[in-house]
């Protein structure tokens, strides 16, 4: 299917439509070769509620954005190669059915289909695009997968200590390890995670402590290789840079926070699972 879309003019034009509907705030989506297999609104698991997200297949690349108009207008775009994409399905829960969890090393989330046949859809045709993006390329698939966040909701006290409860004085916060919900005090800890950010990272306690062990045993490995052997304990290995902190710089907001969170053109009488409505189509 991939190759018999590839040259034609109506995948050119489908690829030209999601850019439109972009804007000058995604970035061009059009390369020689990539063809635009799936589109369909999920809905994605985010940190205060799950929220509507509109998701495009391409061959190798699964590209979504918040909707600001249904079909004309989206943003906050994101861009995730498809090679280092995991999938594991999710049992249903009382508010979301038909459920996913799309993992990769910088981010892991939950997300769910109108139907059944739908998510059956959408999970084979990731899968088959990744497979033949790691045949492609050569790699091994990924195994380091982000944490997924718990959402906020999940939880009205501390995780990790059990005590504290979370309040409008008493904020929530993530541990970027596990994604557990935690309080301040239980994540005063800054950890380098490369593969997240460029910068120190807020972790639970008990994640520091584990992070800063296999530092620990990483540097001792390296100073058997010899001077000039790299180690698990460089810079660039988990638990590099751990160090701990009061935290108050730290900006905890998910990607959903920062994009505003709305809602867009989705209305709350609008019934999204098992409705017999479409919501999701792929092109041959």
């Amino acid at each position: 299917m991939v190759e018999q879309l590839a040259h034609t003019e109506i995948n050119r034009r489908r690829i030209a439509e999601v850019e439109r509907c972009f804007g000058a705030s995604g970035q061009p989506l059009a390369l020689p070769g990539r063809v635009l297999l799936g589109e369909g609104v999920l809905t994605k698991e985010c940190r205060k509620k799950a929220q509507p997200r509109v998701f495009f297949l391409f061959s190798d690349i699964l590209v979504y954005g918040s909707i600001v108009l249904s079909g004309r207008r989206y943003r906050a775009q994101r861009v995730i190669p498809l090679e280092e994409v995991t999938l594991e399905p999710l049992p249903e829960t009382r508010q979301a059915r038909h459920r996913w969890l799309i993992r990769t090393a910088r981010k892991s989330f939950a997300v769910s289909a109108a139907s059944a046949p739908e998510r059956q859809e959408w999970m084979g045709h990731i899968e088959e695009c990744v497979r033949r993006q790691l045949r492609a390329s050569g790699r091994a698939p990924s195994t380091e997968h982000a944490a997924p966040w718990v959402p906020d909701k999940a939880t009205d006290i501390c995780m990790r200590c059990t005590h504290t409860r979370f309040s409008a004085l008493t904020r929530r916060h993530h541990c970027r390890q596990c994604g557990f919900v935690v309080c301040g005090d239980c994540s005063r800890a800054r950890v380098l995670l490369p593969r997240l950010a460029p910068k120190p990272q807020r972790v639970c306690g008990l994640c520091y402590r584990q992070l800063a062990a296999q530092r620990r045993q990483g540097e001792g490995e390296g100073e058997g290789e010899g001077e000039g052997g790299q180690g698990a304990g460089s810079p660039s290995g988990a638990g590099a840079g751990c160090e701990a902190s009061s935290g108050d710089e730290d900006d905890d907001d998910s990607d959903e926070d920062k994009e505003g969170g709305g809602e867009g053109d989705w209305p709350s009488r609008v019934r999204f699972y098992d409705s017999g409505v479409s919501w999701s189509s792929f092109h041959s």
